[in-house]
């Protein structure tokens, strides 16, 4: 179930931050601040833990791939991990790009995409 954030004011004030937890009733959690508070902090720290999980789940994928005596049971298990890591991931990459300045595009239609 996909949630949008909440639009940030046109004050100034910094865009919210999907946090990488949810609450009690599994909806996601948004921070507003200027991201050096305790919670943002904390933040921070949770997501190096979920990359760097990540980056060892794909290790070890590579590992059971090379590995001929790597059973059914050992795959369906290492699947269900590295699905729960790439929504952590996915989590962290939508919070970090929707804090992201808009990119500023050419108008030009010859030269689409471009940024300037």
């Amino acid at each position: 179930m996909a949630h949008e954030p909440p639009e940030a004011p046109s004050t100034g004030v910094p865009a919210p931050r999907l946090l990488p937890w949810s609450n009690s009733d599994g909806n996601p959690c948004y921070l507003i601040g200027d991201g050096t508070g305790p919670v943002s902090h904390i933040a921070d720290n949770i997501e190096s833990i979920q990359l760097g999980m990540a980056d060892a789940l794909l290790g070890h994928a590579a590992d059971l791939a090379d590995d001929p005596t790597t059973t059914a049971p050992q795959l369906r298990f290492l699947a269900d991990r590295m699905a729960e890591s790439l929504r952590d991931v996915t989590r962290i990459a939508r919070s970090r790009g929707a804090r992201l300045p808009a990119p500023a595009y050419d108008d030009d239609p010859e030269e689409e995409g471009v940024l300037r």
